[in-house]
């Protein structure tokens, strides 16, 4: 919680001096898709350290698609995403005795953006609420344990740089984020329950949280709505579209 608060405190600073600067320049708004895809994995310490289970990290992926809206001015822009994702872990335990969970979130992002030279930097933190989870036991039988998940905090961060366009007006980006969850996936009834494994034993050394992380590509393709300026001399501002 501590790590989460940090990151709030962090983030309010960076876009406090950006919001400061919008007050006198022209803002610019800016609405787009956006695909991430590459691996996602479900990182527990007990998992780790048990002699029992082993990860399985050629069988982990994650995928999500949603949208986005943007306030900019100059190089700074405020994003609010949306994202329906979702991911999947693999754990080993003896030669047939293989688990997976499978969960979906729906993803809340806000994050500050800073663009320059034809790329980008962004940080800022990540609201996950479950949609589902399946877990499939060893003989290959699947049971939806969504009770024993929750909805749990990240942070983000990723960078890039522009493919297509050169202006506001359209662009196409592609970029690199990684993701990592500060606080609990499992519930605490999931972990009386041994979640994500469905192993109590493995919480025999005391409780470990379980942090849904991700690391991959993100593609972007955005168009500009409009922006505020004087549309002359002596006018007030006024909103005008690209």
């Amino acid at each position: 919680m501590k790590k989460l608060l940090f990151l709030f405190c962090a983030f309010s600073f960076l876009t406090a001096d950006v919001s400061a600067q919008i007050k006198g320049g022209v803002t610019w708004f800016d609405a787009g898709l956006k695909v991430k895809f590459g691996g996602a994995g479900l990182y527990n310490t007990a998992v780790v350290d048990s002699d029992v289970y082993n990860y399985d990290l050629g069988k982990t992926n994650g995928f999500g698609v949603g949208l986005k809206m943007a306030m900019n001015f100059d190089n700074n822009g405020i994003v609010l995403e949306g994202m329906l994702s979702q991911g999947s872990q693999d754990f080993e335990s003896g030669a047939n005795d293989n688990v997976q969970v499978k969960w979906k979130t729906t993803d809340i992002y806000l994050m500050y953006r800073n663009s320059a030279n034809r790329g980008y930097f962004e940080i800022g933190p990540k609201m996950s609420l479950i949609r589902g989870v399946d877990f499939t036991n060893p003989d290959g039988t699947t049971v939806d344990v969504s009770d024993n998940y929750q909805t749990h905090y990240s942070g983000v961060v990723g960078f890039g740089g522009n493919l297509l366009g050169s202006d506001g007006a359209f662009l196409g980006i592609l970029g690199l984020r990684m993701e990592y969850g500060f606080t609990d996936a499992v519930t605490t009834d999931g972990l009386g329950l041994g979640h994500p494994v469905v192993d109590p034993s493995i919480y025999s050394a005391g409780d470990k949280t379980s942090n849904i992380i991700f690391a991959g590509v993100v593609m972007e393709l955005y168009w500009g709505i409009g922006y505020y300026a004087k549309a002359g001399c002596g006018q007030r501002s006024k909103f005008l579209k690209f």
